[in-house]
């Protein structure tokens, strides 16, 4: 009987394989680490995804790509809704001014507007 190689490359299929006991195994790497946190957009995206299109979640996390994506997602959705939250702020003349003048009035003021960005944030981006 030959000498198996400790490794092959499969020209079909362009995969490389290793040599474990008798069998050669697929030497796949996983994908690059993606240190970025997916915060609480990406997971209630993820949640909506688990619910809606599973075979999109599947086809990411496959592919790798599911934590790149989340936290990609997240990343857009917090710049967006900073920018709604400024936004709508300087439009109701929410400002530091109104702060000082009357605290309560302020924060009956911003949390309205917070959670109107939070609305238009799950409409546009998260259950989409």
């Amino acid at each position: 009987m030959d000498e198996l190689k400790p490794s092959i490359h499969d020209e079909a299929n362009d995969l490389d394989y290793v040599l474990v006991g008798d069998y050669y195994i697929p030497a796949i790497g996983l994908p690059e680490d993606d240190d970025r946190p997916i915060g609480k957009w990406g997971r209630m995206h993820r949640a909506y995804l688990e619910e809606t299109n599973p075979l999109l979640l599947n086809h990411l996390i496959l592919t790798g790509r599911r934590h790149t994506y989340l936290a990609d997602l997240d990343e857009q959705a917090q710049d967006r809704y900073r920018l709604i939250i400024r936004q709508m702020a300087a439009a109701e003349g929410v400002t530091e001014e109104l702060k000082h003048q009357s605290q309560w009035e302020w924060v009956r003021a911003m949390n309205s507007i917070v959670n109107r960005a939070e609305e238009s944030i799950k409409c546009e981006l998260i259950y989409a």
